[in-house]
């Protein structure tokens, strides 16, 4: 069959310099060399990490809020992308007005939209398309963080086994491939943890040809499993931080699938917001160095021993943040009152065994969800 062409990006949240160039219509100085990778493919997709919206509307949550100016769409429409996953963490942001402008605005340009909608079965229904006789579903969930609108039937297409399962394997007995484009992880640890490691690994199991997973703001590796390919993060797209320079927030990945016969792919490396504005194809020693990380963390990864023991020391650095989040006052004052014994710690042994118990037992889950929902 003849190879078709599908590129894969990051995460996309215009703000700062970036918004700025956008505004100005210079998106050249966006895009510089690494514009020639979005041409000539049969289909290009990128994760739309925040509403591109004007309201003033906010949806209840903790952590910051991101949006963008609608303007920022043309960014988009210069790098030809014709499909965006919004299944994600931010995408509820600024509530269900914020997510309808943004499916909107995006239809208006010619984009269509997957992970998200107006009712459970709009957010699940895979985006369908026909390239050379060979028809392609794209599928698009995220893990369940502030990914529902309050008091709307408005959301992101969620992380649930059962509902996944059956959208799969639905979606492959109509379609020659199924690719899966997946939000989560923790953010800022180049690893998968070991459960999301045996998840990915079940979606290819059932059907999935390959996986393509975003949002912890850092790229990290990749394995074939079964034959097919899963990427565990493909770090940011378009995210500017202007605090951030040369660090893993300012590096990722574009992916290129290849489909035919057999999946092949390529990997291209980019530089994005580091000092400079703007997306750049790294240098000769920049490759080499990114080569040298991503072999790495594709070799623990592909070791189950090796891949718990980093997940555990993950967990280790950030056991006191944790612990601030659970004791029942919490945030910076306190935390750092804390730390330094002039704010006791109300966690004992057997409170953790408790709070244990409440989470890991489905059953007691369920309820303490619906408890802390309300």
């Amino acid at each position: 069959m003849e190879p078709i062409k599908i590129l894969f990006t990051g995460d996309f949240c215009p703000h700062n310099r970036i918004e700025h160039l956008s505004k100005q219509g210079d998106y050249s100085s966006i895009f510089n060399d690494v514009i020639s990778v979005f041409q000539n493919n049969d289909l290009n997709v990128t994760d739309v990490e925040c509403p591109l919206t004007d309201t003033t509307q906010r949806n209840p949550k903790t952590g910051p809020y991101q949006f963008a100016a609608p303007h920022n769409i043309e960014i988009l429409k210069y790098a030809q992308i014709k499909v965006a996953s919004m299944a994600n963490n931010h995408m509820m942001d600024c509530g269900a007005t914020g997510a309808v402008d943004t499916m909107n605005l995006c239809r208006s340009a010619g984009i269509q939209t997957v992970g998200i909608g107006e009712n459970e079965a709009e957010r699940r229904k895979p985006f369908s398309t026909t390239i050379k006789g060979k028809k392609i579903a794209i599928i698009n969930f995220a893990e369940n963080e502030f990914i529902a609108a309050a008091n709307s039937t408005v959301a992101a297409n969620g992380l649930h086994l059962v509902n996944n399962y059956y959208d799969i394997t639905a979606a492959k007995k109509n379609h020659d491939f199924v690719l899966l484009v997946v939000h989560g992880g923790n953010e800022f640890y180049n690893l998968p943890s070991p459960r999301i490691k045996d998840t990915y690994r079940f979606f290819i199991e059932i059907g999935v040809d390959a996986v393509i997973s975003n949002h912890t703001h850092c790229y990290s590796g990749y394995e074939l499993y079964n034959g097919k390919p899963i990427f565990y993060s493909l770090g940011n797209f378009i995210y500017d931080w202007p605090e951030k320079v040369n660090v893993d927030w300012n590096f990722g990945f574009l992916v290129k699938l290849i489909l035919s016969d057999t999946i092949h792919f390529e990997i291209i490396p980019i530089k994005q917001n580091s000092g400079e504005p703007g997306l750049f194809l790294l240098n000769d020693t920049e490759h080499a160095a990114f080569h040298d990380k991503q072999q790495e963390l594709s070799s623990i990864i592909a070791d189950d021993a090796k891949l718990a023991a980093a997940f555990d020391s993950y967990c280790q650095s950030v056991s006191r943040m944790c612990e601030a989040y659970i004791e029942p006052r919490f945030g910076k004052f306190i935390a750092a009152l804390r730390a330094r014994g002039f704010f006791p710690k109300l966690m004992g042994k057997k409170k953790k065994l408790l709070l244990l118990n409440l989470t890991r037992c489905e059953a007691h889950r369920d309820v303490l969800l619906n408890f802390l929902s309300k």
